[in-house]
């Protein structure tokens, strides 16, 4: 570990490739369909793995200039090579619609790659410049753990890639005990803190499944009852839609997963759906 934290030669020649390899990985992992929705992806759409490739570059750097240098360079090739690779096997145009976002970014790592060598000095304003990535990570592990929890295990690993970068970085970026250990109590005060507000405000996923109608063969009122057979994925209930001028079924989903959804008349007549919940869609079929 430590060697990784300051023991590497960063040749150029070691920079570019590394650039490369991190550029067509990542699109690779968007290519294959399996890592929809989990941590493999993540890394197309969230800054906590480059946090670590950007830091890996500045404490193997042998000066502030060769830091900003080797940063801009290392994004300014792997960022175009995330959309190339997506284009060149999906004929798309993500390269044009995308890019610019990253262009802010890579030009962005100049100063920040020339800031963050004097993480190098072991001084106190060096636990300062590492502190807001610090925050920044604590803000991914609580979205991280929102989503574990709501689509679980979905993104867990992406959650604890941030907990264990979060405790690595003040330990291993740090040789003075009383920064070290600072450094280290702020990130398990950001770990705490994230966790208790993650818990405190779970994900909900709140959609209509069905709306009454004879057309579409689902047809109930407020005289029926409806329930999930697995109540601990969220809650289901039935209300009048003025503008459809119908009554429709709301659902709050807690957790994704599958379960029924049973609608049960007055006179204790049941139908039902089985009812599939993604992140942000669901699939419902009647049995």
């Amino acid at each position: 570990m430590k060697k990784f934290f300051g023991g590497i030669d960063l040749s150029w020649k070691k920079l570019i490739l590394f650039s490369i390899l991190a550029g067509v990985y990542t699109a690779v992992m968007c290519l294959i369909p399996m890592t929809k929705d989990t941590s493999f992806r993540d890394i197309t759409i969230s800054f906590e793995v480059w946090i670590l490739f950007g830091i890996f570059i500045i404490i193997n750097s042998k000066s502030s200039k060769d830091s900003a240098f080797k940063c801009f360079v290392f994004f300014l090739i792997s960022q175009p090579l995330v959309y190339l690779v997506q284009d060149l096997f999906n004929h798309s145009n993500l390269f044009l619609t995308y890019y610019q976002f990253w262009i802010l970014w890579t030009l962005a790592t100049i100063p920040m790659g020339f800031i963050g060598y004097y993480m190098k000095k072991d001084r106190w304003w060096g636990l300062c410049i590492l502190v807001p990535m610090l925050v920044f990570l604590g803000i991914h592990y609580g979205g991280f753990l929102g989503e574990a929890i709501f689509y679980f295990p979905r993104h867990l690993l992406s959650a604890l890639f941030c907990v264990a970068t979060m405790i690595l970085y003040p330990l291993c970026i740090f040789h003075n005990k009383k920064i070290k250990y600072t450094g280290f109590a702020i990130s398990c005060v950001l770990i705490l803190g994230m966790t208790f507000v993650t818990l405190s405000n779970k994900i909900t996923y709140n959609t209509i499944l069905l709306v009454s109608s004879v057309e579409n063969g689902n047809v109930f009122d407020d005289s029926y009852t409806v329930y999930l057979e697995n109540d601990k994925m969220g809650e289901v209930s039935i209300e009048y839609d003025e503008s459809f001028e119908a009554y429709r079924i709301d659902a709050e989903f807690k957790r994704a997963g599958k379960t029924n959804l049973v609608l049960e008349d007055k006179n204790g007549n049941k139908t039902i759906y089985e009812v599939d919940v993604q992140r942000n869609s669901y699939d419902i079929i009647k049995k």
